[in-house]
C-alpha cells in the first residue's frame, strides 16, 4: 500500500496584466492580489515524521513568486507568447515549483501535485498534470 501524504501551503502576491485579444474590461491592465495554494504530494516521511519541512515549501513558493510580485506580468518572458492568465500563471508556477523541488536532495518521494491560482477570492484555478 502506498501512502499518500499531501502538504499544501498558501502565499499571496501582487501583480499586474492585461489579456490581450479579451473582448471585456480585463482588456485593460488591471492589478490583482493573486492567492497560490501549493500542494506537494510526498510518499515517505523523513525521520522526524515529515515529507518535508514546510518551511522548505515556503522558501521555494517565495522563490517562484519573486519575479512575479509587484510585476506586470505581460512583460515577463513565461508569458512573451501568452496571456498571463490564471490557468497560465497556475502552470507556470507548477512548473517551475517542479524544477526547483526536483533540485532538493531530500525530496526524492516529493513532487509538486498540483498548484491553485486565484485572481479573486471567489475566482480560481487549479494545475496539475499527469492521468
Amino acid at each position: 500500500m502506498t501512502r499518500n501524504y499531501e502538504l499544501s501551503v498558501n502565499a499571496e502576491f501582487c501583480a499586474a496584466h492585461r489579456l490581450d485579444g479579451y473582448p471585456g474590461n480585463c482588456r485593460n491592465t488591471h492589478v490583482h492580489n493573486w492567492a497560490v495554494t501549493v500542494f506537494v504530494l510526498c510518499t515517505e516521511l523523513n525521520p522526524l515524521g515529515m515529507g518535508l519541512d514546510f518551511r522548505d515549501i515556503k522558501a521555494l513558493v517565495k522563490e517562484a513568486l519573486a519575479d512575479l510580485d509587484h510585476a506586470f506580468l505581460n512583460d515577463l518572458a513565461p508569458f512573451a507568447a501568452e496571456n498571463p492568465t490564471a490557468e497560465n500563471l497556475a502552470r507556470h508556477l507548477y512548473q517551475e515549483l517542479s524544477r526547483l523541488l526536483a533540485g532538493r536532495a531530500d525530496a526524492a518521494a516529493a513532487r509538486v501535485s498540483r498548484v491553485h491560482v486565484a485572481e479573486t477570492p471567489g475566482a480560481g484555478v487549479t494545475y496539475w498534470e499527469g492521468p
